[in-house]
Order: C-alpha cells, then structure tokens, then sequence
C-alpha cells in the first residue's frame, strides 16, 4: 500500500522503516525538516494517490485535533485518516463525526510496543467502520508482530484507543507491583541479593513477564538505581482509565492506587517509583530524571536478547 505518516517521532518514524521493510511505499511528514519526506502536509496529499490513507502519529489532543481538522480540508471523499497516537477515545468519535461528513474514514489506532516495535512487531488495537479496517489490513498485518495474535478490531469509532487506555491503565499497575515489591525486598534485612533474586524470577514462575525482563534489564545497568530519581510521569492514559471507571461505577482500586503512585512520586524519591521510572525508560524510551551528581543510565535502549 501507499502510506502517508504525520509525526515521525520514535514511534512514528520506527513504523515508517518497519512498513517500508515490508514493501510499502511510505510518504513521512514531520516539522523537523531534517527527517521529513516532504514540506508540508499539502506536499504530502499530492504525493499520495487516492484513494489515500493517511496515519498520524502526533502528540494527543490539540496537536491531534488540528492535524484532523486540516487533514478534512485537505483529503477528498473515499480517503481514510487512521489515528494511531494516544488519543481520548472521545476525542476519536468528534474527529470521525467530523471526516464523515466530507465522505473520509476515519480509524483509531492504539498502538503499543514502544522503541522495540521496529524489531518486534506492534500490538495493534483498532477501532472503526469493518470497510476501512478492511482496508487498512496490509498495513495493519506488516505492523503487528509475526502470528495469529497483536491485532484485534475491537468495535467501532473509539474502542481501539479504549482498550489500549485500559491497557496502559493495567500497565500502571504491573509497574507500581514489581516497584512495591522490589522496595520491599531492598528493605529487608536478610536479602543480600536484590537483582539476582528478579533474576531468578524470569523463568518458572507466574510472574514472568516482558516487563520483569526489562526490569532486570535496568537492574543489570544499575544494581542500586542509584542514578534515577524516583519520579515518573503520567502520560494520560491512566487518568482516563480511572475516570472511565468511575463513569461505568467500575472499581479499579489497583490502577487507581497505581495512578496516584505517580503523583507521589513527584514529592517523594521513592524505591519503588525508581523502578516504575526505568521501566518506562527501558520499554519506550521514555525520560528518567538523574539522581544529582549521577549519569543517566537509560541512554541505550538497544532491544534485549529475550
């Protein structure tokens, strides 16, 4: 297929190679001249053939929500917009009313695997009318990892990017348990060896995990975490998970404990929050803050013999 990608970031830009590696024609648009394909998002239009589909991959809201809109004035009926970023999945179902009524699709895309997509393949969870999903599949198929699984068409306009808030609401939680956990075990008096004991978790027990597996990654590169600052960030997803959870009067006590772990974290230099942090780190390239007087350890994010 032709492609066009807006943002070529280091989810954008590691899924523009990845599509190109599988035999697509890939047109990339980003502000930053030095990487982007053509010089505006007009340039790009004309590039593509129609009937054209279009991915942007921009931060959510405003930046978003501008991008579609301009898209709508650029795009003729029968294309297709695909939001592939972290977007509210409110925000999918405005945008989709709003491309509809000049007769272009519109798809949400939640789109997980962070910096290591490029090797391994992205978990792919798609909301949107079955014709353009259908539409999309070779894009979608050359995207996702090899096999029967990381895909799924989860319903309509706004269920993809629902399900992958959800997904990094779980997240949340998972990160906040090993960082608990590890906090404890550092605070034992009888453990001498912390790494090695998540070591010896990686194989055999019912917490292994992708995510254990990058934690020992980061405890290989600093056994004491001693040049992370205990601060992570929250990058939405979670706030919109416990607010859906209220909205459906669903309880969600563990990512909502998770979520205001967070916030914690930005008074406290916690353990536990240090772990959260190089996990993030490891698994999207995300920024750590350094311990004063310390280097960073999480500058290499090169994918891990798994």
């Amino acid at each position: 297929m032709e492609l066009g990608i807006i943002g070529l970031g280091k989810m954008g830009g590691n899924m523009a190679e990845r599509l190109r590696r599988g035999g697509h024609t890939i047109v990339g648009y980003d502000r930053d001249p030095g990487i982007s394909d053509v010089g505006s998002l007009k340039e790009l239009i004309e590039r593509l053939s129609p009937p054209r589909a279009v991915w942007v991959m921009v931060p959510a809201g405003k930046p978003t929500a501008d991008t579609v809109h301009r898209l709508g004035e650029l795009l003729q009926p029968g294309d297709i917009v695909v939001d592939g970023g972290n977007s509210h999945y409110v925000d999918d179902q405005k945008h989709g009313e709003e491309l509809a009524a000049k007769g272009i699709g519109f798809v949400d895309c939640g789109v997980s695997g962070g910096v290591w997509g490029l090797q391994n393949g992205y978990a792919l969870m798609v909301g949107g009318d079955d014709e353009n999903v259908e539409r999309l599949m070779p894009i979608f198929e050359t995207l996702k990892p090899e096999g029967e699984s990381g895909f799924v068409h989860s319903g309509r306009i706004g269920a993809g990017h629902f399900v992958k808030m959800v997904h990094n609401g779980i997240e949340y939680a998972m990160m906040q348990a090993f960082g608990e956990g590890y906090e404890l075990i550092e605070a034992s008096d009888v453990v001498t060896n912390v790494p090695e004991t998540f070591r010896s978790w990686q194989e055999g027990t019912v917490i292994r995990s992708w995510l254990l597996d990058l934690m020992n990654r980061a405890l290989a590169d600093d056994p004491e975490l001693e040049g992370i600052r205990g601060y992570a960030n929250d990058s939405g997803e979670g706030r919109w998970t416990v607010q859906a959870a209220v909205d459906h009067g669903v309880p969600l006590p563990a990512i909502t404990a998770s979520l205001f772990a967070r916030f914690s974290s930005r008074q406290d230099d916690s353990p536990a929050m240090k772990v959260v942090a190089a996990l993030r780190n490891q698994f999207g390239g995300h920024g750590v803050e350094t311990a004063q007087g310390a280097d960073s350890p999480g500058a290499d994010v090169t994918p891990p013999q798994l």
